[in-house]
């Protein structure tokens, strides 16, 4: 670069990528692993899986692991893996930057790791690069760019890209370029959230998919504008992201002492949209204190605009509606005293108590929550009971997020809880866990991928032996 020649962001951004990456990191990293695959096995059993799955019938078979099919090449396998992980909502997210990481970087670094024969080191490493380009891409793209696009896809290619850079070990010129070839790809826009459809984990199978190609094809010399992030006709340029470029070089510059951003990565206790997760928690508080849901006269619920705007639905229908309604949140859970799996199931949407309760939620746009957002999700409830009596409860850290974090066992649990929902034995689910768990202290993989696709062959040879039982039958 000649003096005159502005350093492109996509220069910083790679050498911030450069650091060292620990133990600990790895270990959390693990822990990300763990939560990911008791997601996408979930979502494989939705009716997304029967899509893909169908999909999957024109696709050239292959070696790497897939949950729910025989397997496939690896830029297949990233992409069916990478509409899996928020079916139900129960994808991690990065709270500030809006972004849901696990769901674009995880599978790309599985998909690329096992074609590699990459070590077990060599995943969680790519793990937290990954995660880190998602959420610094995130923070930098900022609301403007949230309020119309899809982050976790438009930043999620980049991601995956670095993240396969990084298992394909290329040096600094590659990586840029396989950066730059990511953002020709950067695609996903809203409108999937107001119509029905799968949409929405397409997006992010493309993104997964996309970030793998664009490292392989910078690994095989192809070159892209380096200036793709910043550039007069790039990447935040046209989905209205910032181009401060003080706050960009800040952000983006080499820092060995700064700690990765993986720690700050929230988990999801309970399957709904995240801007929902404040409300069932306050809900949880108050149903805790012993309050009777038959006597709740009045509910108001204060949170912050983007909450509303993305989960105001009175009557949800669906099970999809359900995850994206505060009003039903707050219902059941001040019902029922959780919000699981059985949530948003057609009797839990048609329950008469509940749809009561639905019916007596007012929304309301908090200023303490809304100036507070994004760098904290809050919500105050507000009942009026029968007898004249009144509640409140309050959240600012919603459960899950670093400050209120889920411990490691609360995790594991929860992933065993969506395995076995997926047809997993406990003890298989158990012996994956703990796998995954032991991955930051093994060597290779090897046992990994055998305990997934040993799995599979079972779930293979008990759908063969059901579809032989109807036959005969």
């Amino acid at each position: 670069m000649s003096d005159t020649t502005p350093t492109p962001w996509s220069e910083w951004l790679v050498a911030a990528l450069r650091r060292p990456v620990h133990g600990p990191d790895r270990e959390r990293a693990a822990l990300h692993l763990i939560d990911w695959l008791g997601c996408a096995h979930l979502g494989q059993t939705t009716e997304l899986g029967a899509v893909l799955r169908q999909w999957a019938k024109a696709q050239a078979p292959g070696p790497v692991w897939v949950c729910g099919h025989p397997g496939l090449q690896a830029t297949e396998a990233a992409r069916w893996h990478g509409a899996l992980g928020s079916c139900n909502e129960l994808d991690d997210v990065h709270r500030e930057a809006v972004v849901h990481p696990g769901d674009t970087v995880v599978p790309a670094a599985m998909a690329m790791a096992q074609r590699e024969n990459a070590s077990a080191e060599a995943l969680l490493d790519a793990l937290v690069v990954g995660y880190e380009t998602a959420i610094v891409l995130g923070l930098l793209s900022g609301p403007s760019h949230y309020a119309h696009w899809y982050s976790t896809a438009t930043t999620g290619v980049f991601a995956s890209a670095m993240a396969c850079a990084r298992l394909l070990k290329l040096d600094t010129q590659k990586t840029q370029h396989a950066l730059a070839l990511a953002g020709m790809q950067s695609a996903g826009v809203w409108q999937c959230r107001l119509e029905p459809g799968w949409a929405k984990q397409m997006a992010a199978g493309h993104s997964a998919q996309a970030g793998l190609v664009a490292a392989d094809m910078a690994a095989a010399g192809m070159t892209g504008p380096l200036s793709i992030l910043e550039g007069p006709l790039g990447w935040l340029k046209a989905t209205a992201g910032n181009l401060d470029a003080l706050r960009a070089q800040a952000m983006l510059q080499t820092s060995a002492e700064r700690a990765w951003r993986v720690h700050e990565v929230s988990f999801k206790p309970w399957p709904a949209c995240r801007h929902v997760h404040p409300a069932i928690e306050c809900a949880l508080q108050l149903h805790n204190q012993g309050i009777d849901p038959d006597q709740i006269a009045q509910i108001r619920l204060e949170t912050y605009g983007v909450a509303l705007s993305f989960a105001d639905q009175p009557h949800p229908q669906t099970a999809l509606q359900g995850k994206f309604s505060l009003q039903h949140g707050v219902a059941w859970t001040l019902g029922h005293g959780g919000f699981g799996l059985e949530a948003t199931a057609p009797a839990a949407l048609a329950d008469p108590l509940c749809a009561a309760l639905r019916g007596r939620v007012t929304l309301v746009c908090g200023p303490a929550q809304d100036q507070a957002y994004p760098q904290s999700f809050g919500a105050r409830l507000h009942l009026q009971m029968a007898n004249g009596h009144h509640h409140n409860s309050e959240v600012v850290n919603v459960l899950g997020d670093p400050e209120n974090p889920l411990s490691p066992d609360q995790v594991q649990a929860k992933a065993a809880q969506l395995l076995h929902a997926s047809g997993w034995s406990v003890a298989r689910a158990e012996q994956l866990i703990g796998l995954v768990q032991a991955l930051p202290r093994a060597q290779a993989l090897g046992p990994l991928w055998d305990s997934l696709q040993t799995w599979r062959q079972s779930q293979n040879v008990s759908s063969a032996q059901a579809s032989a039982s109807k036959r005969s039958s």
